[in-house]
């Protein structure tokens, strides 16, 4: 039978020599410096929505007691890796946002370099400084790059690990996955995927080689198996202190038993394939690396430029499948950072594909690190997280001001919902410099309010805020099948504006601010004038 002819299809694992300029400390450093800069108004911020519910409080804990579980708030799972990073930044640098959010930048240039390294081991330096300076700038990874949340972290040890996967250095990547793993435990999600491909690829055994592993990688798939020892440690010690491997009931329920539904499923795996593709300008590269595809490879030297080796575009592959499939079945809110090990790769694929056939790549890839910068500013036209843009900083801002208003009265007590409540009684997450007593309700809809307005006596004054990001005109707002399904599977609700909220609690507003379509207001009842 006589041989297939060879074609240009692949380049050589690491075949690019290596230069000073992209040496992983000198990286770290550089996009540690840029960060920095880039972050520096937003470095004194107080904590934000999650980082204030419970990755600061269970870092707080660590650092005052030394307990890995978190003593202030319910244990929700999370290993303890990233916590014990900003407990001890804190305990050499002292207690401050500035601490915590310097920490958190040293993660995303850590996560950065990992990326490059990545990225250069598949394609070329080229390449890999496009990806980086994109995915930067991506609002998602910008956003989360200073906040004190675990995933941006996982994604950054899972890049480290498959440059080694790529590189075949088994024990470092079992190393960086098992880093990952204890920065979060889906992050488990990168090697079992692989081992899993492994397995079949062996088993299947695919007439085309190309899309196969190295045989090397093949035999030593259990290398892959290594990451979940510690995060099984991690379990038997969360289950023996508090009798629980999953973290407490009510998180398991959210998290996974409340999202197993064959309706659910499909409709979260449609929002995870947006977020991947289209969400905050993405969907522009998406679209220009498959127009690319039409075009024939540019010539280098008399050469074609070479594709990312197909064994190589089928691995990263296999991890953002598994990553999309995964967290449409998990996760009760389908949050875009929960998907950051993922969509770098997604941007590795497109600026590839554009570096390969489009004659003028670097000037698409401009265009659309502009794009990102814009998305990073202003709101898209669709419900999003406020996480996921600099929106997080109006929220913090018109918070921090309105909690200035409230203490006028320190002796107040204020009804509302979380996470003001928790701002208002916290000192330490940085909005009051003494607590409030605090009554709290889920939420501004109707029926929260109405039964807080049967209880007025216990609470002087209303803090009132947009929990839920709403456009001002919202695709699909006259479907109501489909916001009956929101409600259902997503959490979705729509608050009652403020004006309605005073009317409904019998108060006065006296203060009120809108920024970028989000609102806040207090609504005194008695004891507070404006």
């Amino acid at each position: 039978m006589a041989a297939r002819p060879q074609t240009q299809l692949v380049v050589k694992t690491g075949s690019e020599p290596a230069s000073p300029a992209t040496q992983p400390l000198l990286l770290f450093v550089l996009f540690f410096a840029g960060l920095i800069l880039l972050h520096a108004p937003l470095l004194r911020l107080p904590y934000f929505w999650d980082e204030a519910g419970y990755y600061v409080p269970a870092a707080r804990d660590l650092y005052l007691s030394g307990s890995p579980i978190p003593q202030s708030t319910l244990s929700n799972l999370h290993p303890p890796l990233v916590m014990a990073w900003l407990a001890l930044a804190w305990r050499l640098f002292g207690y401050s946002t500035l601490v915590t959010r310097t920490s958190m930048l040293a993660l995303a240039a850590f996560s950065l370099a990992g990326l490059f390294r990545l990225a250069r081991t598949a394609a070329n330096s080229q390449v890999a400084w496009a990806v980086v300076v994109l995915t930067a700038l991506y609002p998602v990874f910008f956003a989360q790059s200073s906040l004190a949340q675990v995933d941006l972290a996982a994604a950054g040890f899972t890049f480290w690990a498959l440059a080694d996967y790529l590189r075949d250095r088994p024990w470092k990547q079992a190393l960086w996955f098992s880093l990952a793993a204890l920065a979060k435990e889906t992050a488990i999600i990168a090697p079992a995927a692989l081992f899993l491909w492994q397995i079949i690829t062996v088993v299947v055994r695919d007439r085309r080689e190309e899309l196969l592993p190295p045989k090397t990688r093949r035999t030593r798939a259990f290398h892959l198996l290594i990451p979940v020892v510690p995060l099984v440690c991690w379990f038997g010690y969360h289950y023996a202190k508090t009798g629980f491997v999953l973290g407490n009931p009510d998180f398991l329920h959210y998290n996974l038993l409340a999202t197993l539904n064959p309706l659910r499923i499909p409709l979260a795996f449609v929002m995870r394939l947006w977020q991947a593709f289209g969400y905050f300008g993405l969907y522009v590269l998406s679209l220009a690396a498959l127009l690319a595809m039409f075009l024939r490879p540019q010539i280098d030297n008399g050469d074609a430029r070479p594709r990312i080796a197909i064994w190589q575009q089928a691995a990263l592959a296999v991890v953002s499948l598994a990553y999309l499939l995964f967290m449409s079945a998990v996760g009760g809110a389908v949050l875009a950072r929960y998907l950051l090990p993922a969509t770098p790769l997604v941007i590795l694929a497109a600026v590839a594909t554009l570096w390969r056939r489009a004659r003028y790549w670097k000037l698409i890839v401009g265009a659309i690190a502009i794009i990102f910068v814009v998305g990073l500013f202003s709101n898209p036209p669709y419900g999003f997280s406020l996480e996921d843009n600099l929106a997080y900083r109006d929220y913090v801002v018109m918070h921090v001001e309105a909690a200035q208003f409230l203490a006028r009265d320190p002796n107040a007590r204020v009804l509302t919902a979380w996470p003001a409540s928790d701002e208002l009684t916290w000192p330490w997450l940085g909005y009051v410099a003494r607590r409030f007593r605090v009554v709290r309700i889920e939420d501004f809809t109707g029926d929260e309010v109405e039964r807080a307005s049967a209880a007025r006596s216990q609470y002087d004054v209303a803090l009132v805020f947009s929990t839920k990001y709403r456009p001002r005109r919202e695709f699909f707002e006259n479907w109501a099948a489909w916001q009956r399904t929101k409600e259902k599977f997503f959490g979705y609700h729509r608050d009652l504006l403020p004006d309605d909220i005073a009317r409904q609690l019998g108060g006065k507003i006296v203060y009120h601010k809108e920024v970028n379509g989000q609102w806040i207001a207090v609504i005194g009842l008695e004891g507070l004038q404006k």
